[in-house]
């Protein structure tokens, strides 16, 4: 039954075009301006015609690059509109070359990237090489460096934080690196942990909190060093990483900020993150947090972990249940309070926090309530990204190596290995020169995850459902990496 269901769905949706706007800013006052007009990425080169061409809910035909528009390191991109359920493409995809400057904090305010002077950008490159050119702007006394930056941003309930990050993250980011420009260009940098600071040794904890220059005690007319403590070795990529976090903390606060001057559809699951199967560290803490302001859960939910939904009858009898300090699971007397609906329910793709939402990490939201009820989902999510690090100089890439970017639409229908049987197959069978062979592929993913539309609606490999969401992918080959370390 539940399968007759679904297919009746995908039905509707493949063939019936969304009748709303973009949805998500019902509440919106429609005299107020859009920050930036919804627009497909910059990259893609397309007029309004082609725009409104792209908005096929019935064909859905895949945008490409053109082939005189490659992006940096000859990366593949492909996209396609959903089949129904928003008028508009909500993803969002972004790829630049940043140019960060040594500036004082100061200089980057917070919420204004887009006016930083010290972060400029490109939006494509002639060629596939990559940034030849551009590095050679750069040279050893100059005050700042280039980083390479790709970005897809899934809007959901509307398009109009997706376009707004897509266009400014990439300045927070640049912001929050120049006050740590110093210290990654330069290893011996006083600040770098564990390396011995110029000629004078390391200041212990007391001489230095009296602002002493030298040994401790000591007077001296030569201003005093940077606060230095060698209590802790800090890697370079730590600085990277917080740097980009804190890039995401300032565009979430932007957008909350911004949201009662412009127009916009405030939801974005860009650095999203599923619940997976199992328990989690960020389950655990969103239940302490339920447990430790009880207030956020609006006397409807409980912080409390069961393996199905309690009913009434239980009361009183003994069922297992799992708390925010447990990772295995006890067994405890079911009373009242148990009934209520679990902060967390459910496992993997199904899981929802507080019975609505289905990531753990996402920009915007702020306003966004449990359906009929005044609480507030925001409390329980998180805009920090997981960062993870992959040293590209550590290892030798061939041109078939490739990172893979991509959207729901993408991951909701093919698994980690299918995508990767699909994109290594793809390769194999073309010639390694060329350079076009990445968007060909990324078209390639695409079309698999969309799937035919037949009868019972669009239909992947096994007559499995395909995507009716947005999809759009980025292809990346890494042997440029190794080409320019």
């Amino acid at each position: 039954m539940l399968t007759r269901v679904k297919s009746a769905v995908a039905g509707f949706m493949g063939g019936i075009m969304a009748g709303g706007g973009s949805g998500g800013g019902g509440n919106g006052a429609p005299e107020m301006p859009l920050k930036f007009p919804y627009m497909r990425p910059q990259f893609l080169g397309l007029s309004p015609d082609e725009i409104e061409c792209s908005a096929d809910h019935i064909a859905r035909p895949i945008l490409i690059l053109k082939e005189t528009r490659r992006l940096p390191w000859a990366t593949g991109y492909a996209e396609v509109i959903n089949a129904g359920k928003s008028a508009l493409n909500e993803d969002q995809a972004c790829c630049e070359v940043v140019v960060a400057r040594r500036r004082p904090m100061s200089y980057c305010p917070p919420s204004t990237p887009s006016r930083t002077p010290g972060a400029k950008r490109r939006n494509s490159l002639p060629n596939g090489e990559g940034l030849r050119l551009d590095y050679s702007k750069l040279g050893e006394d100059t005050e700042g460096f280039l980083f390479h930056y790709w970005a897809l941003f899934d809007g959901h309930a509307g398009s109009g934080a997706a376009v707004v990050a897509s266009r400014l993250l990439q300045h927070h980011i640049a912001c929050q690196l120049q006050a740590v420009i110093d210290v990654l260009r330069d290893a011996n940098n006083p600040y770098h942990q564990g390396t011995t600071p110029g000629p004078h040794r390391a200041l212990t904890r007391a001489a230095s909190l009296r602002g002493a220059a030298g040994t401790p005690g000591s007077p001296s007319s030569t201003p005093p060093p940077p606060r230095f403590f060698n209590e802790k070795k800090i890697e370079h990529e730590s600085l990277v990483i917080g740097a980009i976090e804190n890039a995401f903390k300032e565009m979430d606060a932007q957008i909350e900020k911004e949201k009662q001057v412009y127009k916009r559809d405030r939801r974005l699951h860009g650095p999203h993150c599923r619940l997976p199967p199992g328990e989690t560290l960020r389950g655990q803490r969103r239940r302490q947090q339920g447990f430790m302001q009880p207030h956020l859960l609006g006397n409807e939910f409980t912080h409390l972990e069961f393996p199905r939904r309690v009913q009434r009858k239980e009361v009183g009898k003994k069922m297992l249940y799992r708390d925010f300090t447990m990772n295995g699971w006890a067994y405890k007397t079911v009373d009242d309070e148990d009934l209520k609906f679990p902060l967390i329910y459910g496992e993997g793709k199904k899981a929802r926090v507080l019975a609505t939402i289905g990531v753990t990490r996402g920009l915007g939201d702020h306003d966004l309530k449990v359906h009929d009820s005044n609480i507030y989902i925001k409390p329980f999510l998180s805009c920090c990204p997981e960062v993870k690090v992959y040293h590209l100089t550590r290892y030798e890439h061939g041109a078939d190596d490739v990172l893979v970017m991509g959207t729901d639409g993408l991951w909701d229908v093919l698994s980690n290995q299918e995508v990767a049987e699909v994109v290594t197959t793809f390769l194999s069978n073309c010639d390694p020169d060329d350079l076009y062979r990445y968007t060909m592929a990324a078209q390639d993913l695409v079309m698999r995850a969309r799937g035919v539309l037949r009868d019972r609606g669009w239909r992947i490999t096994n007559e499995r459902l395909g995507s009716g969401d947005d999809i759009s992918v980025f292809i990346i080959p890494l042997t440029y990496g190794n080409r320019q370390a």
